[in-house]
């Protein structure tokens, strides 16, 4: 199953690239996941990335880990990732389009392996429309965060 989503960043395509393989940053945008790199910090192909998708409270963890490696590193274009995980599995793409001056579209592309056979394929029918305005709310966020320069929490 496929999902791709894109939004314009009104920022340079380096910056844009920088803000979105910054793993141990990506909890400010990226809705209920908190990433690292893992192996070579996940910057460079063979390099790991973790993501949990989910709620955390205490030592309670409901939700998804999502374990990667890196198959293409083209900074500052494109990160192509294969999903390892035992629920996520696929591969998955960040990429940066130059739009001109100092503009840039990042794109979101996941192609997933759906577990549970049809009954993951209904299933997906269900949650893909929550799962892409999920994403799509993380991509304006990231966009905002991204136009005002990455600043670091308080």
């Amino acid at each position: 199953m496929t999902l791709e989503l894109s939004v314009d960043v009104d920022a340079p395509p380096e910056r844009t690239w920088a803000a979105a393989v910054d793993w141990d940053r990506q909890s400010t945008w990226m809705l209920a996941t908190t990433v690292r790199g893992t192996a070579q910090d996940g910057q460079a192909v063979g390099g790991g990335i973790e993501a949990f998708s989910g709620v955390r409270a205490g030592r309670l963890r409901l939700g998804v880990l999502d374990t990667m490696v890196v198959e293409r590193w083209e900074p500052p274009r494109l990160c192509h990732v294969r999903h390892t995980g035992r629920v996520v599995r696929g591969t998955g793409t960040f990429a940066v389009e130059p739009r001109g001056g100092d503009r840039s579209r990042f794109v979101w592309r996941e192609d997933l392996q759906l577990p549970l056979g049809v009954a993951g394929r209904l299933g997906w029918l269900l949650v893909r429309p929550l799962f892409a305005a999920g994403v799509r709310l993380s991509l304006r966020r990231f966009a905002r965060w991204t136009e005002a320069g990455c600043p670091r929490p308080a």
